[in-house]
């Protein structure tokens, strides 16, 4: 098979899943498309469109001939050598502002709001009274003029409204000083992940940022051509397994924000193809596939998003969930089954909902996310495998299209991932 023909194979496996309408869709109503405020933007550049959490999103940019087309095997490995940008304006971002923000947030999260310093962040999980997770978020304690300190939320798109009726009923029982600002669709966010994301940043600010450790946040004013000291809030974060930063941009200069970055050498535009892609090589989950109502956190191999200072089942306030969920963190023999990575070399990729036997047939699990990985060649899946079978080493099979193939359970990340510290 030559090389071309192999990425056209490639690039079509990886983008079927989301061709398919698959990530994160299951928690929106039936709807008209939404379109971020750069939409237009990505049909100029050639963008392949797609429905994806209730938006008109870009899969890939496919236009022969334009600047940043790429396959998604070349899109991936553009962003582990040097810096692609993605737009995630999709996703909803909520500021929580009040003397009782912070207790709000510890009861409807698993987060130490009180434990972060300011300007820090953490992924977290919102949990349901069975333990089982309403949706996974970024919880960062930000600093502002205009708010004080305050918090910081960013949810999945596609969990948003369900996201947002949650807080609401929850608010209405928690009854302290809370005001809850949703920035949905007022705002661009966008992503700039690789190794060169740095110095384009740098280049733009004119900040040092080695001091930045991923999970921190700075308040950045960005200039250049047709930019006049826009403020964004920028955080050393990601969903790639790469270092980069979120760019959270003002509506207005939205367009002008996103043109700049993308006219700079180091940058292409990347896609949903290449993030899923990209986060499953560095066995993050996705919501809607590896996380559900039905999954704890420590099924899904998170319970370090439930900070030390929330363990205490004495501690208030005490989360949502809580009993469940620190029942099982205290006693593993709570719980019967755990994510886990598998690599198969041969066969088409494993995806969601393909079942894992023994070599002898007995079925332990089921596959959640599954693809041809571009940097490793191989097929990677994550899914659900019952104790024992879970542990590194254990030779399992996977069953695609009624066909048996052989499987090795794997640590993840399957690629290294690469977060600074500085």
């Amino acid at each position: 098979m030559t090389g071309a023909l192999l990425a056209r194979r490639v690039g079509f496996s990886l983008v079927q899943p989301l061709m398919q309408g698959r990530p994160a869709t299951r928690c929106l109503a039936t709807q008209a498309l939404k379109k971020t405020l750069i939409h237009d933007e990505h049909v100029a550049d050639g963008a392949k469109m797609v429905e994806f959490a209730g938006y008109s999103m870009p899969v890939q940019y496919t236009k022969k001939g334009m600047p940043h087309t790429l396959s998604i095997i070349e899109s991936v490995k553009w962003t582990r050598e040097s810096a692609s940008l993605f737009d995630v304006s999709h996703m909803c971002s909520i500021r929580f502002t009040g003397a009782d923000a912070f207790d709000f947030i510890e009861r409807v999260t698993t987060t130490d709001v009180k434990g972060l310093e300011s300007m820090r962040g953490t992924l977290s999980v919102i949990p349901n009274e069975s333990g089982g997770v309403i949706d996974d978020c970024m919880v960062s304690k930000c600093q502002s003029e205009e708010h004080g300190l305050h918090v910081y939320q960013v949810v999945n798109g596609g969990c948003a409204p369900k996201d947002l009726k949650h807080f609401k009923t929850e608010l209405g029982k928690f009854g302290g000083d809370v005001k809850m600002d949703v920035l949905w669709d007022t705002c661009g966010l966008y992503a700039l992940q690789g190794p060169k994301a740095v110095q384009v940043l740098e280049r733009l600010s004119g900040a040092n940022l080695a001091t930045i450790s991923f999970g921190e946040s700075l308040w950045l004013s960005l200039q250049g051509d047709n930019l006049k000291d826009v403020k964004c809030l920028v955080t050393r974060c990601g969903y790639t397994g790469e270092d980069g930063f979120e760019v959270n941009v003002p509506g207005e200069a939205a367009v002008d924000v996103w043109r700049r970055l993308k006219s700079e050498p180091e940058v292409r535009l990347a896609a949903l193809g290449a993030r899923d892609a990209l986060r499953l090589e560095a066995g993050l989950c996705l919501y809607g596939h590896d996380l559900e109502e039905d999954i704890t956190p420590t099924e899904a191999g998170l319970s370090w998003v439930v900070g030390k200072a929330r363990r205490n089942p004495e501690a208030k306030p005490s989360f949502i969930g809580s009993e469940k969920i620190l029942g099982q963190i205290a006693d593993k023999s709570q719980y019967t089954r755990l994510r886990a990575g598998l690599i198969s070399t041969t066969g088409p990729p494993a995806r969601e909902g393909a079942d894992v036997e023994t070599p002898d047939g007995q079925p332990v699990g089921k596959i959640t996310s599954g693809t041809m990985s571009p940097c490793l060649r191989k097929n990677i899946a994550m899914g659900f495998i019952n104790k024992p079978y879970n542990k590194q080493g254990t030779e399992l099979q996977v069953v695609v299209r009624g066909k048996k193939y052989p499987a090795t359970v794997t640590k993840m990340p399957f690629v290294p991932t690469k977060y600074y510290k500085a």
